[in-house]
Order: structure tokens, then sequence, then C-alpha cells
């Protein structure tokens, strides 16, 4: 398969105006065509700061990470041609933008389809990634292995997957369940995967889902809830 069609960013963004333009500052663009940032009904600069530096803003209305993914992809899915392969990263700068592409690697050199950034295998910052998502991603990737018999480390949010593999998988998750989903559901057909080493560094402000009790429990029961349900 040749491997030098468009290559798109979505990043899903909610209330980050402290953090998007490092984001996207440090995204390298020379191999990109376009950035998109799936704003999630910002209240602040979010959108403006995006927009300012050189990204395409869409609005995803309907509250949830799933849900700004999908409306980055409905964006893309509009586009001719369509992207060949699409990145994924948060919009935090908890990320290192600079590392797309490793992530990227595997793809064009033929080895996956959907490539994974793993924090549990590279380096973390102290106190970037709490117990709570620590103890999570054990227990789902070792859940998926079981049932799936592939082996994962963690659900990370920084990924690259082709295109035409991202519609296979119909995604439709509109919250907390959207990596995993993708996870199981590449997992179940079969899709080429593979896991490189990522950095990983504490999060610009406060994470709307580890940064409370509630959106730990939340997050986790929606996880495995899906692991369940796609089994």
């Amino acid at each position: 398969m040749r491997h030098d069609g468009p290559i798109d960013v979505i990043i899903p963004a909610f209330n980050e105006q402290a953090s998007i333009g490092r984001v996207l500052g440090e995204l390298p663009r020379e191999r990109l065509r376009h950035v998109v940032v799936a704003d999630n009904g910002s209240t602040d600069r979010t959108a403006r700061m995006a927009n300012a530096a050189g990204a395409t803003v869409v609005s995803a209305a309907r509250r949830g990470y799933g849900s700004a993914c999908l409306a980055g992809i409905a964006h893309l899915a509009a586009l001719d041609p369509v992207p060949h392969i699409v990145v994924f990263l948060d919009a935090d700068y908890s990320d290192h933008p600079d590392e797309l592409p490793r992530l990227l690697e595997p793809i064009l050199n033929g080895e996956a389809d959907l490539v994974v950034g793993s924090r549990a295998l590279g380096r973390r910052e102290p106190g970037a990634l709490v117990p709570q998502a620590r103890f999570g991603n054990w227990l789902s990737t070792r859940l998926i292995g079981a049932l799936h018999g592939v082996r994962m480390t963690d659900l990370g949010p920084f990924r690259a997957i082709l295109w035409e593999r991202l519609v296979e998988l119909e995604m439709r998750d509109p919250d907390f369940g959207w990596t995993v989903e993708m996870q199981v559901k590449a997992a179940r057909a079969g899709i080429p995967y593979r896991e490189v080493p990522v950095s990983y560094r504490k999060r610009i402000g406060t994470s709307k889902i580890s940064g409370t009790l509630w959106g730990s429990v939340r997050a986790g029961w929606k996880i495995l809830y899906t692991i369940y349900r796609l089994r």
C-alpha cells in the first residue's frame, strides 16, 4: 500500500486556551495537510487561539471527548481527497506533539495500520499519570489482551490510524469510551497494531476526567463497560 497521501490531525479541545497554542506551535507541520481543532463547547478563547495559530476549528455541540473526535472526523470525511492517515492528540499539552513522526513511522513503513503512543513504555514526568489512570490502563489493557489476544499497555490519546481503517471501525462512543472502543474494535477486526513509547508530562490546567474523583469513577466505569459490550 502506498503511504504518500494526506496526513491530518484532530485535536479535541474544551477550555484549553492556556495550552492549545503550545500544542499547535510544536506540531511538526512538514508532513501535515490539515490540523483540525474540534471545539467541544469551550467558553474561553480556545477556538479563537486555535484559529489564530492556523488550525481549522470545527464545532462539536454535544459535550464529550468522543463527540469532539467524531466532529473532526465528519469534517475530514467531507474533504476531497479524504486523508490517508489521521492523528489524534490532546489539547492540554500533556502529549509531546514533536513526537508525531514516532507514531507515523510504523504506518509509513507498512508495519501497522493503528499505532498508539504508550505512556507506559515511554518517559513520564512524575505525577503526570495519576494512580487511578495507571491502574485503569493496566486493568483495561489486560482485559483486552485476555479477550482478544492482543498485547496492549495503554489507552493513550496520542495515536495514528489509516483513514480506511478508521472508517471500518464505525466509531460511535461520544465520551470516555472513545479510545478503548477504537482499540477493542481494532483487536476484534485483526487490524495490524503497534505501540510506540511516547513521553508524557503534567497537563496544563486541571483534567476534566482524572482531576476529580467522580470524573475518574465515571471514566473507569465507561471504559470497562465498553470492553464488556464489545467483547
